[in-house]
């Protein structure tokens, strides 16, 4: 076999975005390029590597074999190039970070502002998912680091607490709940609420344990993220549920109420979760170690 680095860069790449076209933009290489490549490496093997359709190219299981094996090889090159890169002056990489819909808009930004701040020469893939497709990836080796919530099962990767992501119930400032300093689901769960839109992981985790009650919510209307809640919420539209992190930092905060709830499956953490973390190429362990130190007051 004579498969350079750029062939096995561009393979993983048509294997995670499911098509030519996709794998050759990644690799900033024309489809024409791209196609020929594959087609050299197919009769270099003598077996076929994708199934090509109108609908895209998926890996057979020849295929499947060699895309492992390239992610395993170029992980190896970017811990060699890391490692290699601090006699240099400086080290290179990239990392590629998952992360879910609560850390991306209320943890994360600072974490990683402050990281890419301190090494100047480390460039982030950022990818915002659900939660399950985050562990998913990570198992496939799409990823690097991913941050979920700890509802989800992460069997079979290491994990450490990033933050914590406790739920609130908001509800406006005249609201009849507004002085409690604390309430459960049972409580609440026939008001009309505020959701997030379908496919939230988290307002199916919030609809689940409703459910759990024999209820369904009542959405009045449902938004695409936590501040849209908590400024529907600010006008009397309904009460909603979201992360602490987010009530707090809403412009709405002076005109509704952000009230603990005190049930278990309220009291979440954020987890940084990873494969392996002593087979992290060295940018990656880097990131992992700035995500784990304590946050600034």
């Amino acid at each position: 076999m004579r498969f350079d680095l750029t062939d096995l860069r561009l393979f993983e790449h048509i294997v995670e975005t499911g098509s030519i076209t996709g794998g050759a933009a990644r690799t900033h290489m024309t489809l024409a390029s791209a196609s020929q490549r594959v087609l050299g490496m197919e009769a270099d093997l003598g077996t076929p590597l994708l199934l090509r359709s109108r609908l895209g190219a998926q890996p057979t299981e020849a295929g499947r074999t060699l895309a492992h094996h390239a992610r395993l090889v170029l992980q190896q090159m970017e811990r060699l190039r890391g490692e290699l890169g601090e006699y240099g002056g400086g080290l290179r990489g990239h990392v590629r970070l998952s992360c879910n819909s609560s850390a991306m808009t209320e943890h994360l930004p600072e974490a990683l502002g402050a990281f890419l701040a301190q090494h100047p020469q480390i460039s982030v893939d950022l990818e915002e998912q659900g939660s399950s497709d985050i562990v998913d990836a990570l198992r496939a080796g799409l990823c690097d680091i991913g941050i979920v919530s700890d509802v989800v099962d992460v069997e079979g990767l290491q994990h450490f607490v990033f933050r914590r992501d406790d739920l609130v119930l908001v509800v406006p400032r005249g609201h009849a709940l507004a002085r409690r300093r604390r309430v459960v689901l049972a409580e609440v769960v026939d008001c009309r609420f505020v959701g997030l839109a379908e496919g939230s992981p988290l307002q199916h985790h919030v609809a689940l344990h409703a459910r759990r009650l024999g209820k369904r919510l009542a959405y009045r209307v449902r938004v695409r993220s936590f501040e849209a809640v908590c400024r529907m919420v600010e006008q009397g539209i309904g009460v909603g549920i979201v992360p602490k992190a987010a009530a707090d930092r809403s412009p709405s905060l002076p005109r509704i109420r952000a009230i603990p709830i005190a049930e278990a499956w309220a009291a979440r953490h954020l987890l940084a979760c990873v494969r392996d973390a002593d087979a992290l190429p060295l940018p990656a362990r880097r990131m992992l170690q700035h995500l784990l130190a304590p946050a600034p007051q």
